[in-house]
Order: C-alpha cells, then structure tokens, then sequence
C-alpha cells in the first residue's frame, strides 16, 4: 500500500471529525444569531437563513452516512451493526427535531421557542456525534472507501 493510499484511508477518520467540528461551528452561528437578534422582517430573514443553513447541512451529512458510510462499514465490520442501526435511529430523530426547528422559523416563533428547539437539537447532535466518533472513528481509519468526501459525509 502507497503512502497516498494509506493517507486517503486514515482521512476517512479526519474527515469525520471534521464535518462534526463545522456542523458545531454551524449550529453556534445560528444560535449567536437567534441571541443578537431583533425584532423584525430582516432579522427573521436572516436567522431563516441559518437555520436552513444548518439544517440542510446536519440532514445532509446525516443522509450520506446512511446512504454510503454504513453500509461499507456494515459489510467490513458486522458486529458493528447495532451501532450503525443505533447511529440511524439518531439520524431519525434528529430529523424529526430539525422538521419541527424549520416548522418554527417558518412561523416565527418567538426566540425563547427557537432557542428550545436548538438546545434539544444541540443536546442530542452532540450525544450522537460523541458515541459516533468514540465507536468508528478507529474503524474509519482502516476503512476502505472509494467516494467522493461530499457522498459519504455530505455536502460541507
């Protein structure tokens, strides 16, 4: 195995982590927002803006790991299947608070609203982004995958 070969292995792990460090930069930047925010038209428009932002992003990354990174992990390592299968239902409830973070923006809730519902997804983000970097990231680093960063930990 060439040392570039080795690299782009090891990078799967790297990769990984840094996806989660700019999805918690992402999630900070909406929450600052939502905190120095003003009442009015513009305000709103731009809070929408990182929330979309962030939300599109977080389900992205969380659709590519389902789509492509499990599954390659899933064939190489099958004991790891009732973590993946517990990674997933995260995905899934994730998802769900996200839908119910855009449902507020669309409507303009009142920011002590939008504030919980970042919190709730903050809470559990992090809780899932841990035990997933403390279960694959070892993995990751032997992982033979050959696809594009974008199709495996989203489009980032």
């Amino acid at each position: 195995m060439t040392e570039r070969e080795t690299t782009r292995l090891v990078a799967w792990s790297q990769e990984l982590s840094r996806v989660h460090t700019r999805l918690r930069e992402a999630l900070d930047v909406t929450r600052t927002a939502l905190a120095a925010g003003t009442p009015g038209e513009t305000a709103t428009r731009d809070l929408l803006l990182y929330c979309h932002g962030f939300c599109m992003a977080l389900d992205g990354h969380h659709q590519g790991e389902d789509r492509t990174l499990f599954p390659a992990i899933a064939a190489a390592h099958p004991e790891l299947r009732p973590v993946l299968r517990a990674l997933e239902q995260d995905h899934s409830m994730i998802a769900h608070l996200l839908g119910g973070l855009r449902t507020a923006v669309d409507r303009a809730a009142p920011p002590e609203e939008l504030e919980r519902h970042l919190e709730g997804i903050a809470a559990i983000m992090e809780s899932h982004f841990r035990y997933e970097e403390r279960q694959l990231l070892t993995v990751l680093e032997t992982l033979e995958l050959k696809a594009a960063p974008e199709e495996v930990l989203g489009p980032l």
